[in-house]
């Protein structure tokens, strides 16, 4: 993937868990992501982010995780520039028609 690190993965499993805070208070938001090597990583996206975050992961994309940069990947937003290889399910890019 251009611009990612060598140690960029498709993620796997993405779970988030939401800790109440005080009454009128918004909590916060703890997101685990597992990645096909099976590392785990965790995030802490505000309440906001959360609603973007959900929605990238209800789209027709890719997500792949770069550790080194902390950046979430969604791939093929529009267009098919990644594929993910059956039986392996690794990603590469999709070979050009």
């Amino acid at each position: 993937m251009p611009g990612a690190s060598e140690q960029t993965r498709r993620v796997k499993v993405l779970n988030a868990n939401w800790i109440a805070g005080p009454d009128g208070d918004d909590g916060r938001f703890e997101v685990m992501i597992v990645t096909a090597d099976d590392q785990q990583h965790t995030i802490a996206p505000s309440p906001a982010a959360m609603i973007a975050l959900i929605a990238l992961t209800k789209a027709d994309a890719i997500l792949l995780w770069d550790p080194t940069d902390r950046t979430l990947i969604a791939a093929n937003l529009v267009g098919g520039w990644l594929e993910v290889v059956p039986g392996s399910g690794e990603v590469r890019r999709r070979p050009s028609t």
